[in-house]
């Protein structure tokens, strides 16, 4: 039975190309959330290079999460004190939470009503070789 190589244990801490690869975040990334104050300032060698922990990493983990999930830079602040504060009221989270969701439905709303103006404009449109067009009629339009 062949034997199984085994990946040599992290040793922490790491540099920022490691850490942000752990995190699933670009270096750039990394050296943007630490200038916005997401991510506290850390160590350095004598040669100036950052130096990450499993901290860091799972910090930058939390950010990239609630970036996914659309949370705005504010919001990620916030939400990042609370979940720093163990002795938050988790109503404090669902709040932010709701208010975000209760955002992303009216962007969603939005965006379908700019679906159906276009779907109607593309379905008025002949598409042929001829110049009218209701498309830039429309866009063309004085309020």
């Amino acid at each position: 039975m062949a034997a199984t190589a085994r990946a040599p244990a992290l040793r922490w801490p790491v540099s920022i190309g490691v850490a942000a690869g752990r995190a699933g975040v670009s270096a750039r990334m990394v050296r943007h959330y630490e200038s916005l104050g997401l991510l506290a300032p850390v160590a350095r060698t004598d040669s100036g290079y950052r130096q990450y922990g499993e901290a860091d990493v799972h910090t930058l983990r939390f950010i990239r999460r609630a970036r996914d999930l659309g949370f705005s830079i504010e919001e990620i602040a916030t939400l990042l004190g609370l979940w720093q504060d163990k002795a938050r009221a988790s109503s404090q989270v669902k709040r932010i939470a709701q208010q975000h969701i209760d955002h992303l439905q009216e962007r969603i709303a939005a965006l379908q009503a700019m679906q159906r103006s276009l779907q109607q404009l593309v379905g008025c449109c002949h598409g042929d070789g001829r110049p009218d067009c209701p498309i830039l009629d429309d866009l063309a339009a004085q309020p």
